[in-house]
């Protein structure tokens, strides 16, 4: 029968069982890869119509790249919200061929810029673009800390923690001044507290706090909400928003009020969460999305790239100077560093 290849709008994927089965709620599944995720964006941070998903099925072998068609070519279905976008198989085996005619089925467009990507989907993707006759590049652009429990209980990973984190949580508590509380559902009062701490905090303007508001309403209904707020003396000072998901807690905000930052709210939430979800919630990894923040250190343990993919079709004489960039960067890159690579070099 062969492989057939097609670009449905996000409606046309839902009224779609296979395809809602592979972007749904899983034990595996990462928030940014939902259907219901890339919905979100769709209605609030992004212009609906130009939001689609690329897919390639075999008989039940399946594939899928969201995508955003705008006027320079192709970009990615997320935002500063989404800790990574990627492409997605139920068939890992027949990836490389299901990823290249999904490449292929992108050529109208001339150009392809996908990031932030994680290693493992941004080198398949990349030799499948090469595989179908594009040019182009996959390079880091991104860092991504983590934690990876391997068993260990809240204890155990504290134990490993930097003296002078485990020393500031032990002398802040002892003094009793902050109580803590974390909540799995939605509480409007609490939402209304993290939003107006963070506008005191010293994070930028939030981008779009009606779609982070109505995400995590979605998640409280799903049971995979922890939120977490800090008081003192019945006054919320710090608030943080994270969520579980496929084994894994994300990290998605967090903010402290700067007039109560003597008392290390935002360390002493952060410690608590964290007892959370390793000894109640039993997650296998933590993940602080995006951003190398020194601070982010403290905490995690692993540290992996996240690439950006920027390919571009031959024929599109348009973007030829964009080609002749990405040539003059191979000249001048480091020969330690990821190089353009033709379609030919790649064969």
């Amino acid at each position: 029968m062969g492989v057939t290849v097609y670009h449905a709008d996000l409606r046309e994927a839902q009224a779609d069982p296979a395809l809602a089965a592979l972007l749904g709620r899983s034990p595996t599944s990462a928030p940014f890869d939902r259907l219901d995720w890339l919905s979100l964006l769709a209605e609030h941070c992004l212009l609906a119509d130009t939001c689609k998903i690329a897919v390639a099925r075999d008989g039940d072998a399946l594939a899928v790249l969201p995508f955003q068609k705008n006027p320079d070519g192709t970009g990615p279905l997320g935002t500063w919200y989404s800790f990574f976008v990627r492409p997605l198989t139920n068939a890992p085996q027949r990836a490389p061929e299901l990823f290249a005619a999904l490449a292929r089925s992108l050529a109208p467009a001339g150009a392809a810029r996908l990031a932030p990507m994680p290693e493992a989907e941004a080198l398949a993707l990349a030799a499948a673009f090469r595989t179908a006759s594009w040019i182009g590049v996959a390079e880091p652009c991104d860092t991504n800390h983590i934690l990876e429990l391997k068993g260990r209980n809240f204890a155990q990973y504290w134990s490993a923690r930097p003296g002078a984190l485990r020393e500031t949580v032990r002398r802040k508590t002892a003094r009793g001044k902050v109580t803590l509380r974390i909540e799995t559902t939605f509480i409007d009062a609490d939402w209304a507290a993290y939003e107006a701490i963070y506008a005191r905090s010293w994070k930028p303007e939030e981008g779009n706090p009606a779609f982070l508001c109505a995400f995590a309403q979605a998640e409280a209904a799903a049971g995979a909400l922890r939120m977490g707020i800090a008081e003192i003396e019945g006054q919320p000072v710090a608030a943080q928003f994270w969520t579980v998901e496929g084994g894994t807690a994300w990290i998605h905000k967090l903010a402290h009020d700067e007039a109560h930052r003597a008392h290390s709210p935002g360390t002493l939430l952060t410690a608590a969460l964290f007892r959370h979800v390793i000894d109640e919630d039993h997650v296998h990894t933590v993940d602080f999305g995006t951003g190398n923040d020194p601070y982010k250190r403290d905490w995690m343990e692993v540290q992996r790239p996240r690439y950006a993919l920027q390919f571009y079709r031959p024929a599109a004489v348009g973007h030829w100077p964009a080609l002749a960039r990405l040539a003059a960067r191979r000249m001048l890159r480091p020969s330690s560093q990821p190089a353009l690579v033709s379609p030919e070099a790649a064969g």
